[in-house]
């Protein structure tokens, strides 16, 4: 599913919203969720899993085009681990 996916069947589940007004909805959402990950924070939904970020190691890596060695920065990367209802609902 796509974000204008989900938009769309938001719109047809609260027919009292516009489009306009459901777009800007999942844009505060996801902005939301985006900047507490980028303050180092960690946002759980119940029921569905939690989205926090995991730091990578710098290393050595190879461009696969010229087989030249480069120098891959540390970073932080996003994780998601579902929750206990999401899993029961994925393995019935």
């Amino acid at each position: 599913m796509i974000r204008s996916e989900l938009v769309q069947l938001l719109v047809q589940d609260n027919p009292g919203l516009s489009v306009r007004e459901v777009e800007k909805i999942t844009s505060i959402f996801f902005d939301e969720i985006v900047e507490r990950l980028a303050a180092g924070g960690r946002v759980e939904l119940r029921g569905f899993g939690a989205f926090s970020t995991r730091a990578r190691d710098g290393r050595t890596g190879r461009n696969p085009r010229t087989g030249e060695t480069v120098e891959v920065n540390a970073k932080r990367v996003p994780y998601f681990k579902p929750g206990k209802e999401m899993r029961a609902r994925l393995n019935v």
